[in-house]
């Protein structure tokens, strides 16, 4: 954090924040409506916690409680052939070339390293290089469903890839980490809708539900959580203020209670989670998936329930690469950012899936 500040004042950046955000040319303004938009729809999440608690029959909720899974796992057996055509088919709103090249990339054209095995990294990828197929990596289990999530969030990546390098020159074709993650929660976001649209079962749509909500909640509350503390910790320092394991443990277990709300028990030792988060060793990175979800949750439901235009303009960001800032390549294809409106239409969107899951669960 010294390092920031010293580099951000040497460059005659007004604050680290600033200087972090100037690349893409993001104004302060959209870091600090997130956290606003976020901070106002706190009263959702910590419902998610009190109906958490109530489901696992908790006294008291901790955060490792959080980890437990709410909703029985969907004992499935899905082959890799079958997990793609399942996110082929949840796909097919984005047309018939974007449905054609992925499922030929994924059954025939060797796009993707399947299965687990002896010395592979875990996880899961997608990479490529200028002028060659998009490639992933992956550690597919058939018997682990949230796997094929992992693959059309994979595939998302690589269709993003596949479409910039056919549109854009190898200089503007590599889309920056801002724009990233839209295309593959886009194509979660999908998958879960045309999911949701095929089943009648309680427990299996409880389990859709709540993938969702965590995933909402993992990534745009969480998240924001942690670039407000990022924002926070910089301004000290910025101020002369001393940065020591107490004006940590203090600051970040203020923003706990913030976020947690007062009927979830902190342990002392949350309040130093801040030192093990590895995105915080790469100063206001972590709010850019907060953004990122926001951006295809709208997205998606511009696809989903309008008309041609709104494909085309969905297209012409896959397309766009890196070729334009990104803002000005959101707005294109019909997401202001500079605007609350985005943010809270996911938030929104979280309350209403909880509200769902109450009712399914009780």
């Amino acid at each position: 954090m010294k390092a920031d500040v010293f580099r951000a004042r040497a460059r005659n950046h007004p604050s680290a924040l600033e200087a972090a955000l100037f690349s893409d040319r993001i104004p302060v303004s959209i870091y600090d409506s997130l956290i606003a938009s976020v901070h106002a729809h706190f009263e959702p999440l910590q419902r998610y916690y009190a109906l958490r608690r109530r489901v696992l029959g908790l006294d008291e909720i901790h955060q490792y409680d959080t980890y437990v899974p709410m909703v029985a796992g969907v004992q499935k057996n899905t082959s890799f052939d079958d997990a793609a055509r399942l996110v082929v088919e949840a796909l097919a709103p984005l047309g018939g070339e974007y449905v054609g090249t992925l499922e030929e990339g994924l059954m025939r054209g060797r796009w993707c390293d399947r299965y687990e095995t002896k010395g592979k990294r875990s996880g899961a990828f997608s990479s490529g290089s200028y002028g060659n197929p998009p490639y992933i990596l992956m550690n597919y289990k058939a018997d682990v469903f949230s796997d094929v999530y992992t693959l059309a969030h994979e595939a998302g990546h690589s269709m993003h890839t596949w479409h910039s390098q056919r549109a854009q020159s190898y200089q503007d074709y590599n889309y920056p980490i801002f724009l990233a993650e839209v295309a593959s929660t886009f194509n979660e976001e999908l998958l879960t809708h045309h999911l949701l649209e095929r089943t009648d079962d309680p427990q299996m749509r409880a389990y859709l539900i709540n993938r969702q909500i965590d995933d909402l909640r993992g990534t745009l509350y969480r998240q924001t959580m942690f670039a407000e503390f990022e924002k926070i910790v910089h301004a000290m320092e910025e101020a002369g203020e001393p940065l020591t394991i107490d004006t940590f443990r203090t600051t970040y277990h203020g923003l706990l209670e913030a976020y947690f709300g007062p009927d979830f028990v902190l342990d002392a030792e949350l309040d130093i989670e801040c030192l093990r988060i590895p995105h915080f060793y790469n100063a206001f990175y972590v709010y850019k998936y907060a953004t990122g979800i926001s951006a295809a949750v709208a997205l998606s439901q511009k696809v989903l329930h309008g008309g041609p235009a709104d494909l085309e303009a969905y297209l012409g960001f896959l397309k766009s690469g890196g070729s334009e800032y990104p803002l000005e390549t959101l707005q294109k294809a019909g997401v202001d950012l500079s605007t609350p409106a985005p943010v809270d239409a996911a938030l929104g969107l979280f309350s209403r899936r909880l509200t769902e899951l109450e009712s399914l669960l009780g």
